[in-house]
């Protein structure tokens, strides 16, 4: 199975950049372990149409390109279910033992996703109830990412 983060915009160069590169690397070196083929970062243009909900469904469609058939789609939204990292661990790898071919979590523009999308979803993720700066949540992505590779291969990354 492929795990993908694809977001809307692009990290600029400088530390956020490197930080949710960084995991990303790591995550990759462990994906092998634990029977994972890749993991991969996507980013998509920021839409420039006037009205927020046209944004919206420009960049669902431009997110949607990254959704392979047979995927589980996972939205982070603030609106979303918030859960512990071994529970995000368990749904990683009931994915991947289910034959999934892909696991893709997407982070929508400064407007959200579109409801179109976001209905798609098998799980609509929150990183809690505040709101964070789409920068900071692709790197905790990023780095949930990782965590859940080194949770199911047993590696002591993640203390309890």
């Amino acid at each position: 199975m492929r795990i993908i983060l694809s977001a809307i915009g692009r990290l600029k160069a400088g530390p956020e950049r490197e930080i949710c590169a960084r995991y990303i690397e790591r995550a990759q070196l462990a994906a092998r372990s634990v029977g994972l083929v890749a993991v991969d970062m996507r980013e998509c243009d920021e839409s420039r149409a006037r009205r927020p909900e046209d944004r919206k469904a420009e960049e669902a469609r431009a997110l949607s390109a990254s959704i392979s058939a047979g995927a589980r789609l996972i939205v982070l939204d603030e609106r979303g279910k918030t859960m512990g990292s071994e529970a995000f661990a368990a749904d990683l790898g009931g994915a991947r033992d289910s034959g999934t071919s892909a696991y893709v979590l997407v982070i929508g523009g400064p407007d959200g996703i579109d409801p179109e999308l976001r209905a798609r979803a098998s799980l609509v993720l929150a990183f809690g109830a505040m709101t964070w700066p789409h920068q900071l949540v692709r790197i905790m992505a990023a780095e949930q990412i990782y965590r859940a590779i080194t949770i199911l291969s047993g590696h002591p990354y993640h203390r309890v």
